[in-house]
């Protein structure tokens, strides 16, 4: 099983970053990867066991996820990958956002275990961590600056 795990300091309130983050189905507003996003079966995107289906940019390849938990009072979610182009098995996730107690930023962990299904398993665990992960947090402190 291969871990996978990234952190970042964001530059915003633990309010602000978790208004942006919190909707399950909102991944496109802030992660440049994702080019569209839907709720299936019309459930609300914060109801523990929602599942998203959302469409990748580069190569229009869809992925499913399932969301396994949601706490406001710990500003985190755990999810799992049902459906996905990459090559990953048994694939849970959990993104959190810890305020920082001096200054107005909040530390951000994303986090993920999972199998690798072919290929050298360093290069998914790589693209998930930089690409997915890091990419993804940099993309989200530049949106919150925006804001």
């Amino acid at each position: 099983m291969i871990k996978v795990y990234r952190s970042a300091v964001l530059n915003a309130s633990a309010d602000k970053v978790w208004a942006l983050v919190r909707n399950f189905n909102d991944l496109p507003k802030w992660h440049p990867a994702i080019a569209s996003s839907e709720i299936e079966q019309d459930l609300p995107p914060d109801s523990v066991g929602c599942v998203r289906r959302f469409q990748l940019v580069d190569d229009g390849g869809m992925i499913r996820e399932q969301l396994l938990a949601l706490a406001d009072d710990t500003r985190s979610f755990t999810y799992s990958i049902l459906e996905s182009p990459m090559p990953v098995d048994n694939y849970i996730a959990v993104m959190r956002f810890t305020p920082i107690t001096m200054g107005n930023k909040i530390f951000a962990e994303w986090t993920a275990e999972f199998d690798v299904t072919s290929g050298p398993p360093e290069e998914t665990e790589q693209h998930i961590g930089d690409n997915v992960f890091a990419g993804g947090f940099d993309a989200l402190n530049k949106k919150l600056e925006q804001r």
